[in-house]
């Protein structure tokens, strides 16, 4: 019996990793019938008396997961946009940050591509950067696929943490994760002209060993729901809404209809963006307008 942490899960197989070594395992019968899967990241008990396969005994209690990508117990998240080729977007990237506030992962914002923003568009991409630096965030400006060297600046965002990276697809993660560990030489396809958005190009989950902590590269993906995320839950996702939630005049405010609403106050006086205000009431009416769960 021995303890160690999934580092890889594919095709039925469990790769733990323990002590230096890593032990090629299956899980136990009893897991389907208990409905549990056991994820990347997940901290387990397993038997190694046979040296070509293990069989994963127990899964230990996890203190947060993902659905989408499998991965769990994450200390932080860096959610990958790029500044153009596909344009940045701030809608798409307030969900994947509701997605991750709600699981009280700490989020970093990477932003690629800037060494190619047309013209136009540079005041713009500012003006978003400046936006969520405004509220708390860390966000970072990174170059394209080409010159990605600057990377090795960002050492003391991996230390000694697990790491997801997670973003649309085209915005680079394969390239980046590629830049800061040359020796993963993941996959990487160009972006589809016709769809205007990168093709998939990761398979499985795996924890791979960057600088001195673990980082998950994941697919690509263009559509993230709240199915999980309660309307009374949401505003604690949107940190400067959550701010000013002591000031509304009715507990249990929603900042949408409500009289004398601190938030709505807060985004008259440009306290907080306007934007972020309409993205907030977005997911809130969807949240809203789900069918009940029973």
């Amino acid at each position: 019996m021995a303890e160690g942490r999934i580092i890889k899960a594919i095709s039925g197989f469990y790769y733990v990793k323990s002590e230096g070594e890593v032990h090629q395992c299956r899980g136990r019968g009893v897991f389907r019938k208990k409905n549990i899967t056991p994820l990347v990241g997940d901290f387990v008990v397993f038997d190694k008396n046979n040296p070509d396969e293990g069989y994963v005994l127990e899964v230990k209690p996890r203190k947060n997961e993902l659905v989408r990508p499998p991965v769990a117990n994450i200390d932080q998240a860096i959610l990958v946009s790029s500044a153009t080729k596909p344009d940045f977007n701030p809608l798409l990237l307030d969900r994947f940050l509701v997605l991750i506030e709600s699981k009280g992962i700490k989020p970093i914002l990477f932003i690629t591509k800037k060494d190619i923003i047309p013209e136009k568009q540079k005041q713009v991409i500012d003006r978003y950067v400046s936006e969520y630096r405004q509220i708390g965030y860390q966000v970072e400006l990174l170059s394209s696929k080409e010159n990605l060297s600057e990377l090795s600046n960002f050492e003391s965002y991996f230390s000694k943490n697990v790491s997801v990276i997670a973003g649309q697809s085209g915005v680079g993660k394969s390239s980046f994760l590629n830049a800061i560990n040359p020796l993963l030489q993941l996959k990487t396809d160009d972006i589809s002209k016709s769809l205007g958005r990168g093709k998939h190009t990761t398979r499985h989950v795996e924890l791979v060993e960057v600088f001195d902590g673990l980082v998950a590269d994941t697919p690509g993906f263009s559509t993230l729901d709240f199915n999980k995320v309660e309307a009374n839950e949401l505003v604690e996702c949107f940190p400067e809404i959550s701010e000013q939630k002591p000031y509304c005049k009715f507990r249990g405010c929603l900042h949408n209809k409500e009289p004398k609403c601190a938030v709505k106050q807060a985004v008259e006086t440009g306290e907080i963006s306007a934007m972020r205000y309409e993205h907030y009431i977005s997911f809130l009416n969807e949240i809203l307008s789900r069918k009940p769960r029973y």
